[in-house]
């Protein structure tokens, strides 16, 4: 298996996409994280934004980055799913991280509430949330949302963070109108993946309510990946394929698609070396 340092990171693709939100660092990329990566260089997936999950995973993010400084950005929080008892400890852990690497960190998350596997520690989360919230202004970096089934708690969290210059993401976007309303009032960005391209999926007539310049791409890989590999493991190669079903949505072309998109994402995240459209 080719080795990480030894991946090519610079070579010629006419479009150019940002994967907003990948765990490239999972398991489930052991046997050939090397080959996932140097796939998604190839069909233009230049910038690779990952985040950890908890304590533990913050070191295996960082060293992911460091390898590919330009290409790979760490985005470090507590991820809700993870808040449990011990949830302040594990937030001192990961803010002690993100001091020491404070200029290597692009983004605070992933963060959020999740109300779908268990309601147990609600309380908790929406503590946790805060305690991020106030990191990403501080540091002045994009917060991360993670929302499933509590887009009404994080609205009320968030709120009392009104006119702070709080802005972000709200990934693996999935709400009504309504909720997209309210996260573009908010000065958010959505995050778009693989469900948009199920055949059931209502995002298309979400989506196309919405300019271009309110979503960034992303996969969430291992999880959720579009069609034609659903029920297979997510990579960040897979870009593209979301990308085009966005171009059919608005009437466009996959370029249009991958410059707005890309360029959505380089200026939330402030990447100071980033690839220029002109």
């Amino acid at each position: 298996m080719q080795k990480l340092h030894e991946l090519k990171n610079n070579y010629f693709c006419p479009m150019i996409f940002a994967d907003t939100h990948t765990h490239l660092y999972l398991d489930a990329f052991e046997d050939d994280r090397s080959e996932a990566i140097q796939r998604a260089f190839d069909v233009g997936v230049k910038y690779l934004f990952v985040p950890n999950i908890d304590a533990q995973t913050a070191k295996s993010v960082l060293e992911l980055a460091q390898q590919f400084p330009n290409q790979i950005f760490p985005m470090l929080a507590l991820h809700p799913t993870s808040v449990k008892s011990d949830y302040l400890q594990q937030i001192s852990e990961i803010e002690k991280v993100l001091h020491e690497h404070n200029n290597l960190v692009k983004g605070i998350g992933e963060t959020g509430i999740d109300l779908y596997w268990d309601k147990t520690f609600l309380k908790e989360q929406q503590e946790s949330l805060e305690i991020h919230a106030q990191w990403a202004i501080k540091a002045k970096k994009p917060l991360i949302i993670h929302a499933r089934e509590s887009h009404k708690e994080i609205f009320e969290v968030l709120h009392s963070f009104k006119n702070q210059n709080l802005k972000g993401i709200f990934h693996c976007f999935s709400g009504d109108y309504q909720i997209a309303k309210q996260i573009v009032e908010m000065g958010f960005l959505m995050g778009i993946g693989g469900p948009l391209t199920y055949k059931k999926s209502t995002l298309p007539d979400v989506v196309k309510q919405f300019r271009l310049e309110h979503f960034v791409l992303e996969t969430d890989s291992p999880f959720l990946p579009p069609v034609p590999h659903r029920g297979k493991r997510n990579e960040s190669s897979y870009i593209p394929l979301i990308a085009s079903k966005m171009a059919e949505i608005f009437n466009t072309d996959i370029e249009a698609i991958a410059k707005i998109t890309t360029q959505n994402a380089i200026t939330l995240f402030n990447i100071k070396d980033a690839f220029n459209y002109e």
